[in-house]
């Protein structure tokens, strides 16, 4: 089982993609952009086998105007080396990536423009796995599309414009259930009618439900029919809703004993987390499943949470250390619990204060004296309301890449 995240790394140092706008698009502009998303890759790649993540989605973006005319290079060729170098990580390492194209990628929309551009667009992205030298279980995730008034016209369409697409493209193609306008019921309909493997998404079934009598394993299993040995492990999509928002929104952060709920109910798949917090809900993931069960990686975890709880919630700072004392326990789920509970606190002056000061104390000794004042200038802006914290932080990052302080790079509470 593979578990992974979707395309954006949070409280991660130099892991940002970059693009721009049509204005500033010219083939030089567009070649460093590229050249920068490409090493990005490269890094986030890294850190995903630092942690323990084998399944990454990589961005549509990473190659700015990817799809459009506007981007004449020919960027698979121009940057051969770095596509065949990562190519190599990927395979070494059997990490399976993803794409999923934007929802303005309608293939069943009636305006021919519309489905031009579609095709353009899953083109585009076969390339880019294709230079990557992926196998065809490396896969792009479309949904239907619309409804368009009339449903079964839509799906006739889907099915038309799909069986006059590229033999590349249908090798990577699958379809998704969503929360709109296609359940389950009508993805897997069309998945077997037209060989096209399904991807189940639990939180969009809840949001709009084929059968509430079946539960999760019922799809999963019927979903696994439509994949193929060349398709590769049967992959899923997971995600929990965020409370108080709009149905189907997805959560910040996965409750991992929910998850742990979900993935004893369930046959063996890949699982796509959808969630706002990205990577930090994809470890915890790694963290409950891996065989390698020692409070040594929790406590690798705490390292880069802690400056981080200690400004939201200094009394479950207190406790999150207790619970790490026994070293003989692996208490995971009670570890992310706590670590759930302090970030969902709202810090204060005070405790905002308190933790930039323990931070600061890295650089207490070494910090040069027009360091020091302009470290007690932002501090003094911050209290009068003149400087947010981030500012603060902002600095106190310059001083941690300055001196090479790998603790703090690696520590969340800079890049919060």
């Amino acid at each position: 089982m593979k578990i992974g995240y979707a395309c954006l790394t949070v409280g991660v140092y130099n892991t940002n993609f970059k693009t721009c706008t049509l204005k500033s698009a010219t083939p030089e502009h567009l070649s460093i952009l590229i050249k920068h998303n490409l090493d990005t890759l490269d890094r986030i790649l890294d850190y995903n086998i630092k942690m323990g993540i084998t399944h990454f989605r990589i961005s549509s973006d990473i190659i700015p105007f990817g799809s459009s005319p506007i981007n004449t290079l020919s960027w698979d060729t121009l940057f051969k080396e770095e596509f065949h170098s990562i190519a190599k990580k990927l395979k070494k390492q059997s990490i399976r990536v993803s794409m999923h194209p934007g929802q303005y990628t309608v293939l069943n929309s009636p305006n021919k423009d519309i489905v031009k551009r579609a095709v353009e667009d899953l083109a585009y992205h076969t390339r880019f796995l294709t230079a990557l030298e992926t196998a065809k279980s490396s896969k792009i995730i479309l949904h239907i599309g619309g409804v368009y008034g009339d449903k079964e016209a839509a799906i006739a369409r889907f099915e038309k414009n799909y069986a006059l697409l590229s033999q590349d493209i249908k090798d990577r193609l699958i379809i998704e259930n969503d929360d709109k306008s296609y359940h389950i019921g009508d993805v897997l309909a069309i998945g077997m009618n037209n060989r096209i493997p399904v991807v189940y998404d639990n939180l969009h079934n809840q949001v709009l439900p084929f059968d509430v009598s079946k539960d999760d394993r019922h799809f999963i299993t019927l979903a696994n029919q439509t994949w193929s040995v060349e398709d590769g492990i049967q992959k899923i999509h997971y995600s929990q809703g965020a409370n108080l928002k709009r149905a189907g929104s997805h959560s910040k952060t996965i409750d991992l004993a929910v998850f742990d709920i979900f993935l004893k109910s369930i046959p063996n798949v890949d699982i796509m987390l959808e969630v706002k917090d990205k990577n930090l809900s994809a470890i915890k993931a790694a963290n409950l499943t891996s065989e390698n069960k020692k409070t040594s990686n929790l406590e690798q975890e705490w390292a880069k949470y802690k400056y981080t709880i200690l400004e939201h919630n200094p009394t479950l700072y207190k406790e999150i250390q207790v619970l790490l004392e026994d070293k003989k326990a692996y208490p995971v789920i009670e570890f992310y619990s706590l670590i759930d509970r302090a970030m969902a606190t709202e810090p204060n002056e005070g405790t905002r204060l308190n933790a930039i000061s323990h931070v600061w104390g890295y650089f207490k000794e070494i910090a040069t004296e027009k360091e020091r004042k302009k470290y007690e200038s932002y501090l003094e802006s911050f209290k009068k309301g003149t400087y947010s914290i981030n500012a603060v932080k902002g600095l106190l990052l310059k001083m941690a890449i300055k001196y090479n302080n790998d603790y703090l790079l690696t520590s969340y509470y800079l890049h919060f």
